[in-house]
């Protein structure tokens, strides 16, 4: 027991230094960033810092898999050069049972990265977007998904129109059961129009079935107007910008995920990238493991052997091979030409048993 202390305490020592050099490099390119790209809204090294503070757990989360095979790759070696682990060998102890801890270490914090680190990503996301937004002028996103339905915003001089629909098309560009209410620049609700059918075409919602309320006149139900022809709501939204208003899996987190999924299937969008995504959060913690696995199967071995250097490339090739080939596996499954489950989890699989393999060569062979 005091061993498997000792190994998970320096494994994890190792593993957290290795994030907070990864941190500590990202705060500082993404601040240079933050400084150029918002130079005229007048932001400071404090307001850079804040952005970046909000975006850089994003791309932290998505390396993780790279900063762990990178901690193991250093934890081995350190082990190797101090000679604990001929002493572990010599104790009786073999390779294979000394993974045991690194492993279950690794499956455990991949377990608290979806759990945890996940919600907190999903919330700095929305939280960088907003000020983004705020700091570009660029309004919000125009699109919302919930179980009432649809929401959509569209903007003019003269005011708002908030849009809310029952279902969709898979892009959003063709509405049913739908409701426009436009508001003047003071907020102030002043028209009402409720639709069988809205189809957008350029510079326009083309409504059919349409009833109209004018909500300024005392009575608007005296005054509502039924037409059953197509008009003609101008709009200055398009195709492009209702698709760009999904944002990325991402930022909707771990725990929320199967709802807005049937969310999002209710109202009649494609929900495959974010399905691909929740089962590719699911393999997360087997992923971690497979590249322990994989440091373990290149570098686990005594620094006397000679061609610690090469083997530390063989081991890196390998760990950012496997993150390539899962990253194209999700290009592969977003798109529909495999199965979500096949893109989700054979690339952490496939991993496994391949330095698994390799282990038990160098080990038992």
């Amino acid at each position: 027991m005091t061993l498997n202390l000792y190994i998970a305490r320096r494994f994890l020592g190792t593993v957290g230094k290795v994030f907070l050099v990864f941190f500590a490099i990202l705060m500082l390119i993404d601040m240079i960033e933050q400084l150029r790209r918002f130079s005229d809204a007048g932001i400071g090294l404090a307001g850079a810092a804040e952005l970046s503070l909000l975006s850089v757990p994003e791309t932290l989360y998505r390396i993780l898999p790279l900063i762990m095979v990178m901690g193991a790759i250093a934890n081995f070696l350190g082990l190797a050069r101090s000679s604990e682990l001929v002493v572990v060998r010599a104790a009786g102890r073999s390779g294979l049972r000394f993974l045991m801890t690194p492993l279950l270490v690794s499956l455990a914090l991949g377990l608290l990265a979806v759990a945890f680190f996940n919600p907190l990503v999903a919330a700095t996301s929305k939280a960088y977007d907003d000020k983004r937004s705020q700091l570009s002028q660029g309004g919000r996103s125009v699109l919302s998904v919930a179980d009432t339905g649809l929401w959509l915003r569209q903007g003019s001089e003269d005011g708002q129109t908030v849009i809310q629909a029952a279902r969709s098309n898979l892009d959003g560009t063709e509405l049913f059961g739908v409701t426009f209410v436009g508001f003047d620049i003071d907020g102030t609700p002043g028209k009402r129009v409720e639709a069988e059918q809205a189809r957008l075409v350029e510079g326009a919602w083309e409504l059919t079935g349409t009833k109209s309320w004018d909500l300024i006149s005392p009575n608007p139900e005296l005054t509502a107007v039924v037409d059953q022809g197509p008009i003609a709501l101008p709009s200055d939204l398009t195709p492009e910008r209702i698709r760009d208003s999904f944002g990325t899996p991402s930022a909707i987190a771990f725990w929320d995920l199967p709802a807005y999924i049937d969310d999002l299937e209710r109202a009649g969008f494609s929900a495959q990238a974010y399905k691909l995504w929740y089962q590719m959060e699911l393999a997360l913690p087997l992923l971690m493991v497979a590249m322990v696995l994989i440091a373990a199967g290149f570098t686990m071995r005594h620094v006397r052997f000679g061609g610690t250097g090469r083997m530390v490339l063989f081991a890196l090739l390998a760990g950012f091979g496997f993150y390539f080939l899962r990253n194209f596996a999700q290009a592969l499954g977003d798109s529909g030409q495999i199965p979500v489950l096949l893109a989700a989890w054979s690339p952490p699989v496939a991993a496994v048993m391949l330095s698994l393999g390799l282990l038990l060569h160098l080990e038992d062979g």
